[in-house]
């Protein structure tokens, strides 16, 4: 027991004096915050408010630039809410942000859209904008400076199973890579900044990986720390600051940093990914949660409800709108889509990646206007 009171001592003390370095950080970077600052200068409106109950859909920065996609998602009957990559799984930005020079240096920055004129068309429709920003799973930050990646016990760049480099969850560097890409978009227009892939790796040869620089800080509180760091850099802006998470992740320890209890503290919203084809054989003793989409659904939510009772942050999930394993129709998609209205969360996004989205799901009436 003593051990264990040493350690947990350790690690607190641990968290306590990193908590006072992020603070210096937020509060010590003039020059980022000075060209974050001008490249952003012309916005006049504020964020506006999310919707009481949430109802959305993802869309790829590729499709974002198709002459005429959005105004297609614009269109769909219900939807009043646009999740957009900012930054996404293969590290590309959406855009070309000057004042993150690093993005342009390692070949991240692209010319998909012109974030300020997306918003304002957004905003025009009297939608909401949501910003994903993903942050670990990074190839091209980890290829191009290694120096920022996950490293193989051999010393080479460690990739996942997908052959996906991932940046160090430890570096302070990688921090401000994502969050000055982050500041931008708020500053340009985004009314929210979603987090994804804000944790450890999950898949892949694990027990290989080196974090160079790592601390004896556990991966719960390395996450928790990232979070609170963004927080305080981005809630000044006016705009809110979110996450995605693992659908288990409420349910019990996934070993890859995520407690959505420690995360709510900072965030205004959990988006937590409650895609029944990702739930193994017999959780929540479902035979297969996937042909059971809206007991999976209620089940997880049940655990983020409890996890988070002493908070006051937004449990908002993404459900599937998609076919892996058997195929989903609207039926399935609304049995998710009741089991959240139950739960009492704040509404729902449908995540699609290939951005095709299911008529009739989005529509108002599948839902009271009792929420979290």
């Amino acid at each position: 027991m003593a051990v264990v009171f040493v350690v947990l001592v350790s690690a607190a003390l641990a968290y306590t004096a990193r908590v006072v370095r992020d603070d210096e950080q937020a509060a010590k970077q003039p020059e980022r915050a000075a060209a974050i600052a001008e490249q952003g200068s012309h916005q006049a409106v504020k964020p506006l408010a999310p919707p009481k109950v949430m109802r959305g859909v993802h869309v790829t920065m590729a499709l974002a630039s198709i002459p005429g996609k959005l105004d297609e998602y614009l269109s769909l009957d219900g939807l009043n809410t646009i999740q957009l990559d900012v930054k996404d799984e293969n590290g590309e930005v959406g855009f070309v942000p000057s004042a993150v020079p690093l993005a342009r240096e390692i070949g991240a920055a692209k010319p998909y859209y012109k974030p300020r004129a997306v918003a304002n068309k957004i905003h025009d429709r009297g939608k909401y904008l949501i910003g994903r920003v993903v942050v670990m799973e990074d190839p091209v930050l980890s290829e191009q400076r290694p120096d920022l990646a996950i490293r193989r016990s051999d010393g080479g760049r460690w990739v996942n199973h997908s052959g996906l480099g991932w940046s160090n969850p430890y570096d302070q560097r990688v921090w401000d890579y994502n969050v000055d890409i982050a500041e931008v978009a708020a500053r340009t227009g985004f009314d929210e900044i979603q987090f994804d892939y804000v944790r450890f790796p999950s898949d892949g040869d694990v027990d290989a990986i080196v974090f160079p620089g790592e601390t004896s800080t556990p991966p719960g509180w390395v996450i928790a720390q990232f979070v609170h760091y963004a927080a305080k850099r981005l809630k000044p802006l006016g705009v809110r600051v979110s996450a995605d998470v693992f659908g288990l992740s409420a349910t019990r320890d996934l070993g890859i940093g995520q407690v959505p209890r420690r995360l709510g503290r900072y965030l205004d919203a959990i988006y937590p990914m409650v895609y029944p084809s990702h739930y193994g054989t017999g959780e929540y003793d479902l035979e297969d949660p996937n042909a059971a989409p809206g007991a999976t659904v209620a089940y997880s939510l049940r655990d983020f409800n409890r996890e988070l009772q002493r908070s006051r942050t937004r449990i908002i999930p993404w459900l599937q709108d998609f076919s892996l394993g058997r195929t989903y129709t609207l039926a399935e998609i609304q049995e998710q889509i009741d089991s959240a209205r139950r739960a009492k969360t704040g509404g729902y996004l449908l995540w699609n990646a290939a951005g095709v989205y299911t008529p009739g799901a989005l529509q108002s009436t599948r839902w009271t206007s009792t929420v979290r």
